[in-house]
């Protein structure tokens, strides 16, 4: 038995670990990848306070973690394979825990376009991590798909080793924040095919090309690349919660401003909680508020 057990290890996860270490509780966290989640997709974190210029992804999620281990928090790698809310009770592949208080903090895992030939080359050319796979594409010809600030920051970062990056997104202007948008416009390498969607991938044992459907025309041409990388979103890694807590239609777990969710005792934050903007910033916070409200529940 443990005061409280969080499920994942990102920057919701790490933060709310914080917070529960300096309340003295006895926190178990649970991550079935590395510690600091899918943000370790990111080379950098440029809007995180405190940090002019940014600061490297992997160091802050380091100094993080050292923070919660120096209070004594235990992390473990293990997969979560369901939960049972009312009794507290986690399930992963190696047994059960429990817990007074849970704390949901699993984040979400990017969307994919569901065109033919993207399953066969994910790995072979389809990447949904820049900063993992950009050094493959040196010299070459790639595409990014989406609008949003990931695919700017992402593009960018592919500019240090490609030969073109090409942004191709459904709607007639980007959604990414100004100040992105006024890099990539001021960097000769980025292109953009805009009000278009990616309708197919094809290539033998890699990503030859790729074919793209004006919205406007209805005419597709096929454009020659090496690689194509994906960022149209994210969706909760909520599978495992089998209607355990109240959902929304597209499975992020809705709380209330205390994150607490449809079930007693049980909290969740970061990305996998049905909120207005998604960044690392938003995460840390629900994280202490989080703790605190798991703290409150524990010793009422």
């Amino acid at each position: 038995m443990h005061d409280l057990i969080i499920i994942g290890a990102g920057p919701a996860g790490l933060t709310a670990a914080l917070y529960a270490g300096r309340s003295r509780l006895d926190v178990l966290m649970l991550e079935r990848m590395a510690v600091g989640g899918m943000i370790l997709m990111s080379e950098t974190i440029e809007n995180f306070p405190g940090f002019p210029g940014g600061i490297p992804t992997q160091d802050l999620m380091q100094r993080m973690r050292e923070q919660v281990e120096n209070l004594g928090v235990k992390i473990s790698t293990e997969e979560v394979s369901g939960i049972d809310c009312k009794n507290k009770l986690v399930k992963t592949g190696t047994g059960e825990y429990s817990a007074r208080a849970i704390v949901i903090a699993v984040g979400a895992k990017p969307r994919r376009l569901n065109v033919p030939g993207e399953d066969k080359l994910t790995g072979r050319g389809v990447s949904y991590c820049a900063t993992c796979d950009a050094p493959f594409f040196k010299g070459k010809k790639v595409i990014v798909v989406g609008g949003g600030n990931a695919v700017a920051e992402e593009a960018l970062y592919l500019t240090r080793f490609a030969e073109s990056v090409s942004i191709v997104h459904r709607r007639d202007e980007l959604r990414a924040s100004a100040i992105l948008q006024e890099r990539l416009r001021e960097n000769n390498k980025i292109n953009f095919i805009l009000s278009s969607k990616v309708t197919e991938i094809s290539g033998g044992s890699k990503v030859e090309s790729l074919k793209v459907k004006d919205l406007k025309t209805n005419e597709e041409k096929k454009l020659d690349c090496s690689g194509v990388f994906i960022y149209i979103g994210y969706d909760p890694d909520t599978g495992f919660l089998k209607n355990e807590l109240q959902l929304d239609e597209a499975g992020f777990i809705i709380t209330s401003e205390m994150m607490a969710t449809s079930e007693e005792g049980i909290f969740a934050c970061g990305d996998c909680r049905k909120k207005s903007l998604y960044q690392v910033i938003t995460a840390c916070a629900e994280g202490a508020i989080a703790a605190d409200s798991a703290y409150k529940h524990i010793f009422s």
